[in-house]
């Protein structure tokens, strides 16, 4: 726990990311009651623990740490109901102002499809990185593993996201349909 002197230090980090920290559980939970209580948890496990979090950028560190209380969230109702919890993305607004609204619906539709067919691993990676606005290294840092694992990560979920969006008929699906690579012609160095 931070002592009088770290108070001002702890209040400036909780104003600096409240605000996403609780965007990134609103997008993760059911209700906003739920997600304020994961962003709670996260402050006072943070309070607790501040000597540990980092002075520099403290926001991937908290990300983490309210994926954790997600994780227990999520253990906790699975035990209660065999249903589980999903992670739910209705608030999204994807509408493109230059399609018209049926067109914006089916492709929504074909959204929310192909991101549901992927796995929850997958969902997570993309989400931080385009949903939480994180760098690479940023959310490495909220799955504790490596920038360079995590990039990895990030390049099989979009594939696989890819393929999912023109298995559900979604125009983004068209751009996995790639020209193949054409072979150079061996060149030889000059000596």
């Amino acid at each position: 726990m931070p002592g009088e002197s770290g108070q001002p230090r702890f209040e400036a980090v909780f104003r600096a990311t409240h605000t996403r920290v609780l965007a990134y559980a609103l997008r993760r939970c059911a209700t906003r009651e739920c997600a304020e209580e994961v962003v709670s948890e996260t402050y006072l496990i943070a309070w607790r623990r501040f000597d540990v979090v980092p002075g520099d950028d403290p926001l991937p560190w908290l990300l983490g740490t309210a994926e954790r209380v997600l994780g227990n969230q999520r253990r906790q109702a699975a035990r209660r109901s065999p249903g589980g919890v999903d992670s739910p993305i209705e608030g999204l607004d994807l509408h493109d102002p230059k399609t018209t609204v049926p067109e914006a619906l089916a492709e929504r539709e074909a959204f929310l499809t192909a991101f549901a067919a992927l796995s929850e691993r997958d969902r997570e990676v993309l989400a931080l990185i385009a949903w939480d606005g994180l760098h690479v290294r940023e959310a490495a840092v909220v799955l504790n593993c490596s920038s360079a694992v995590f990039s990895l990560r990030l390049h099989r979920a979009r594939r696989r996201l890819l393929k999912e969006l023109k298995r559900a008929g979604h125009s983004l699906g068209e751009a996995f349909e790639q020209p193949p690579l054409v072979e150079r012609p061996e060149t030889t160095e000059a000596s």
